[in-house]
């Protein structure tokens, strides 16, 4: 009985190991949590898609656009532009924020509970999850 346990418990931690660990991936929306040291304000999601040389979304007023280059972890983004809605001060201010520090971004990596993050040479990072649909 006790070899019947230890079995299924270590079938379950070698199955809980096979998941794919998080990646940047391209035609998948990510949606901001943090941007910097703020949390994501307002009803429209900040969010980034990546395709194959470009990256697109909405700054939560705006829609974004730019080119970008990748290698491995680093990652530049170049070209940033968008739309020009007025929308409150509030989110005006954090989709100012939020392409200010797209445009001083430096690398990416996947922190330790699977969040994707997009580091700035100094300060914060932009923090986004894979859109769920």
């Amino acid at each position: 009985m006790k070899a019947r346990i230890l079995l299924s418990l270590t079938a379950l931690a070698v199955a809980g190991c096979s998941v794919e660990p998080l990646s940047l991936q391209n035609d998948v929306t990510y949606i901001a949590e943090w941007i910097g040291s703020e949390p994501v304000v307002g009803r429209t999601p900040v969010s980034l898609t990546f395709s194959e040389d470009r990256v697109y979304g909405n700054a939560g007023c705006n829609h974004w656009f730019a080119s970008y280059q990748r290698d491995g972890q680093q990652i530049r983004f170049s070209d940033i532009g968008s739309t020009r809605k007025l929308c409150p001060e509030l989110i005006m201010e954090q989709e100012q924020r939020f392409l200010d520090l797209l445009s001083r971004i430096e690398r990416w990596d996947v922190s330790n509970i699977d969040q994707l993050r997009f580091w700035p040479a100094e300060g914060e990072p932009i923090r986004v999850w894979p859109e769920q649909g």
